[in-house]
């Protein structure tokens, strides 16, 4: 007889919680956020524990190592001082993102050791998370697919009436893998859009391979609030999709605070790499 292998999902297991509103570190410093996340990955696979990962920033923009390579770069980064953004260059792949207050960033973090978690399903297992979060709660569907004109573009845009609401970035480490998520809840996504492309218009002279850095639309983006015409707080969106899992709140032991300053070492001296010394 054959017995159907039942399938794997997102929230398999009880997780720990883990929220940028409560860390003991600093949360005004964007590298301390990037470092923790790498804490849990590590964390996650050493202990076996799934972890959910909540962080919200100031006005920061962060950019992928990719951005650095622009013809203009130095030039470019003025843009992001007449917006009054902080800017950073994080530790996984992709291309330029921004983090504000109306932005929540979330990871989906699993050990994978024995049975290693492939791309792929990463992938759909944060696709199906964003989807139970919202949907029927909410009239749209949310899609997976390129939105071409977007910022930091990918298979896995997240999409509402073919508008992106949200983009999806993975990083491993050792025994642990995070699917992170940042998702536009509020605020003004046309400005933010609008920043980004005009960091690339300064920075960009053209002889960058075709399709590398993203040609940016602001009207192909959007909000939470404006796709779904309702008011809605990050605060609600993290109960949404708490309510998805079996948690505690995770703590923050002697074992993470000595991979977070590890992994904050490595933070800083990756950005000083591009911005100097100085950076902190």
């Amino acid at each position: 007889m054959n017995i159907k292998k039942k399938q794997p999902t997102f929230n398999q297991e009880s997780f720990k919680v883990f929220d940028s509103k409560t860390m003991p570190y600093e949360k005004n410093n964007a590298s301390a956020h990037f470092a923790l996340t790498d804490a849990l990955i590590t964390y996650a696979g050493a202990n076996e524990q799934p972890v959910l990962h909540f962080w919200q920033t100031p006005p920061l923009a962060i950019l992928g190592m990719m951005d650095t390579r622009i013809s203009h770069f130095e030039q470019a980064l003025s843009v992001f001082d007449a917006y009054d953004h902080d800017v950073v260059i994080r530790n996984s792949g992709g291309l330029a993102v921004v983090s504000d207050p109306g932005v929540l960033n979330v990871s989906l973090i699993y050990p994978s050791n024995e049975n290693r978690l492939t791309i792929n399903t990463g992938y759909e297992f944060m696709l199906d998370f964003i989807r139970k979060t919202f949907y029927p709660l909410f009239p749209y569907e949310i899609k997976a697919y390129e939105i071409t004109n977007s910022y930091c573009f990918g298979d896995f845009d997240l999409s509402i009436e073919g508008k992106k609401i949200a983009g999806i970035s993975q990083r491993r480490i050792k025994d642990g893998v995070a699917i992170m998520l940042y998702i536009s809840v509020n605020g003004d996504q046309e400005q933010r859009a609008k920043m980004l492309k005009k960091f690339y218009g300064i920075g960009l002279d053209g002889s960058e391979p075709a399709g590398r850095y993203p040609d940016i639309h602001p009207e192909v983006m959007t909000t939470l609030e404006d796709a779904y015409e309702t008011t809605l707080s990050v605060d609600e969106v993290k109960s949404r999709m708490l309510s998805h899992f079996d948690w505690s709140l995770g703590v923050y032991s002697e074992e993470i605070d000595g991979y977070y300053s590890e992994a904050l070492e490595k933070m800083y001296r990756r950005n000083r790499r591009v911005f100097g010394e100085d950076f902190v």
